[in-house]
């Protein structure tokens, strides 16, 4: 394993690895299998939802901190990211995001 450059540079490709393995398994987790799934595939192909990795990256500008978990759901008409993350100090932060626009819905916990 090669050594990073940088932290950032770690925590960066680190962040993006389990977003990749998160989102595959986030949708069919949070939403069930079969057509749930399917429904939430077709919403990122179809540009209603932003990629996981992406969204994290903006929602990391805002709030820092580890992903625990994630969940892809339809809430009143439109796609919410559930996250559970620890903030630097070691608090759990739960956060609702538009799925489709990165736009922080609701935080509880942390600071």
């Amino acid at each position: 394993m090669p050594i990073p450059s940088s932290p950032t540079t770690f925590f960066s490709r680190s962040r993006l690895a389990a977003c990749a393995w998160l989102l595959g398994g986030a949708c069919s987790m949070a939403l069930g299998f079969g057509g749930d799934h399917e429904r939430a595939r077709a919403a990122l192909q179809a540009g209603e939802v932003l990629p996981l990795p992406q969204l994290l990256e903006r929602v990391a500008r805002e709030q820092p901190g580890q992903v625990l978990a994630v969940e892809l759901e339809r809430e009143d008409g439109r796609w919410v990211y559930e996250l559970k993350l620890l903030d630097p100090a070691g608090r759990l932060v739960k956060l609702e995001v538009d799925a489709r626009s990165a736009e922080l819905l609701r935080r509880k916990g942390g600071r």
